[in-house]
């Protein structure tokens, strides 16, 4: 019966009755004609294309096949009958048939995608609403810990005009400082210093100078730019930070990073055992005396052929040393690259070399004017005036920051 209606729907739909030549090669994808194939099971020609050799080995198989095919046909039978029950299924025998339903699935998928993706857009909305508030509320928070933190300390300072006796702030009220001052520091390192991808991508100069040098100490580590850097290029790695918050924030990242004071850090280490030292954007925090003692005490701790890095803002770029470097309040003095190469070279290091970096992108800067596009007769002129552009433009921008690297002589 299975057979008889799998014929008339292939005569309908097909013209004609199927063919076993319609299964050898590339067989057929028509369901029905699968269903006629295994409802006659019907078998296919032996056939070979070797001459007459080929015609020995067709004549072989045909005169085996009986022999092969009795004792399996108790499995083969279970197996045409499940092929065919299975395409029965594939089908459809019910009111909607398996094309039917992939359409309808088809129809309607975009609709529910859409509704997907509204779901997840009203999420994102309510926890960017969240977000807000708890930055607001932070906010407001640390704005009154400022205000009540002055009343303690304006209180404090009259008590010690009118005693006479210089008191400092109770413990408590030091650490709340403390911790104001810090969460202050982290929002100006957001604003204005970048992104920690962006001074991620700001210290890539230096890893072809460190590899090989051994463990890398960077004092003022700060959010652990640096350090997670290095530790992608397989470079062993360490650092040093006043601050407590950004000690933690290193470790939360599987960084190794320490609380403490840099020069104590540089004082500690036994001398002639770092790889090298690195410290960027943090010499100019520090009172002009201290500067020389950090290059002589890393100098000490650096054993031959390792490097002192420090990387600071460029003081030669007018723009930076009027402008930039101010945004910062913690900013003592803008320090100039000369001076700075001086105490490198009175340390012992040798050679010393001043990196230049972070050149103000081109739309910042001064324009050139077009000589091509001018008349002959004014280009001398405005070659004249991109020369004294040029010179301007140096002076104005130029570079935003500096390295001095120095390397320590071998014995």
């Amino acid at each position: 019966m299975t057979g008889e209606r799998g014929s008339g729907s292939l005569a309908e739909s097909q013209g004609g009755e199927p063919r076993i030549e319609e299964f050898l090669g590339e067989p057929t994808r028509d369901l029905s004609r699968w269903r006629w194939l295994w409802a006659r099971d019907g078998e296919f020609p032996v056939r070979s294309h070797r001459g007459f050799l080929g015609f020995l080995l067709v004549l072989g198989k045909r005169l085996l096949r009986p022999f092969v095919r009795i004792p399996q046909n108790d499995l083969w039978e279970r197996q045409r009958i499940f092929n065919l029950i299975l395409l029965e299924h594939l089908e459809g025998r019910d009111d909607l048939g398996l094309a039917e339903r992939v359409g309808d699935l088809e129809g309607s998928l975009p609709e529910r995608i859409t509704g997907v993706v509204r779901h997840n857009d009203a999420l994102f909305a309510r926890l960017d609403q969240k977000v807000d508030l708890y930055r607001r509320q932070a906010r407001d928070l640390a704005e009154s810990l400022g205000g009540a933190l002055a009343v303690v300390e304006e209180s404090t300072a009259e008590t010690a005009a009118e005693t006479g006796v210089a008191r400092g702030a109770p413990e408590p009220v030091s650490a709340l400082r403390r911790a104001a001052e810090e969460v202050g520091y982290l929002e100006l390192e957001r604003s204005f210093r970048g992104t920690e991808e962006e001074i991620g991508e700001r210290l890539r100069p230096y890893l072809e100078r460190l590899q090989g040098r051994g463990e890398v100490l960077d004092l003022g580590c700060g959010r652990g730019e640096s350090l997670a850097l290095l530790a992608a290029h397989g470079l062993v790695a360490r650092g040093v930070d006043a601050s407590a918050s950004m000690v933690a924030h290193c470790r939360r990242r599987g960084l190794e990073a320490e609380e403490g004071d840099l020069f104590e850090a540089l004082a500690a280490l036994p001398p002639g055992a770092q790889g090298a030292i690195v410290s960027f954007h943090v010499i100019e925090h520090l009172p002009a005396e201290s500067l020389d003692r950090l290059v002589r005490l890393a100098w000490r701790a650096l054993k031959p052929g390792g490097l002192l890095i420090l990387e600071t803002p460029n003081p030669l770029s007018l723009v930076v040393a009027a402008r930039n470097f101010w945004l910062d309040p913690t900013h003592r003095r803008p320090i100039h690259p000369d001076s700075l190469k001086l105490s490198y070279r009175l340390a012992g290091f040798d050679p010393v070399e001043q990196l230049d970096l972070r050149p103000f992108p081109l739309s910042q800067r001064l324009p050139e004017a077009d000589v091509e596009a001018l008349p002959e007769s004014v280009r001398p002129l405005a070659d004249d005036l991109n020369r004294l552009r040029d010179r301007l433009d140096d002076l104005l921008f130029g570079h935003q920051d500096y390295a001095v690297i120095g390397e320590k002589k071998g014995l």
